[in-house]
């Protein structure tokens, strides 16, 4: 899997740009890819998603950081090195969206396929083959991405959020609930909850 994280200037790809990548590759997490970027021209740029992930509209505008096409491009010749580009991540949904637009809008080949695999739905399995119901809102799920992380014994994400450090913590989260162990050396000051020493715990799924 090629955990994935994109920030953005807002939650539509056809009219907001990603403006930057950062993704860890699960079976070797030493190896991973980070980069900024431009948005591309004319994308429309949220304050909200600003106030998110920290950058200024000075920082996106200037000319030397590089275009969102070429970091694209960088991004997908690192992903063409991974053993496994299956795209996964906490919303990996919206992070292959705005990835795929973006190849689609610089004709730029799409080598992922269509199949994701998300962070929330491994989290619900293990929480289900405990017996432990998830937390919830009305009567659906609301198992938000801190929710998984302090499921998993880890910090609630750092805010404002940057996509390397996303992918890590989402990356870390993948690796306690389907092996029941650190993935990071520095991330092991954070135990690991009782449930991954118990025979409940689900160990080495992948």
């Amino acid at each position: 899997m090629i955990i994935v994280d994109v920030e953005t200037t807002g939650v539509y790809p056809d009219r907001h740009s990603i403006v930057s990548i950062g993704a860890v590759d699960f079976a070797f997490p030493a190896n991973y890819f980070y980069k900024e970027c431009r948005p591309f021209d004319g994308a429309e740029i949220e304050a909200e998603s600003l106030e998110r992930n920290g950058f200024s509209h000075e920082e996106l505008a200037d000319p030397s950081r590089p275009s969102l096409f070429t970091a694209l491009q960088d991004f997908i010749a690192w992903a063409r090195e991974c053993p496994d580009m299956t795209i996964a991540g906490a919303n990996a949904f919206f992070d292959r969206d705005f990835l795929r637009s973006a190849a689609e809008r610089f004709h730029l080949e799409w080598p992922f396929g269509q199949r994701i695999v998300d962070l929330h739905s491994v989290c619900y399995a293990h929480m289900a083959g405990r017996g432990k119901r998830p937390p919830m809102k009305g009567s659906r799920a609301d198992l938000t991405n801190d929710h998984v992380l302090t499921y998993v014994g880890l910090p609630p994400e750092t805010f404002p959020h940057h996509s390397l450090t996303g992918a890590r913590m989402e990356a870390e989260a993948f690796s306690r609930l389907l092996h029941s162990r650190p993935l990071f050396q520095d991330l092991e000051q954070h135990p690991l909850p009782e449930w991954a020493s118990d025979s409940g715990g689900q160990r080495n799924l992948f």
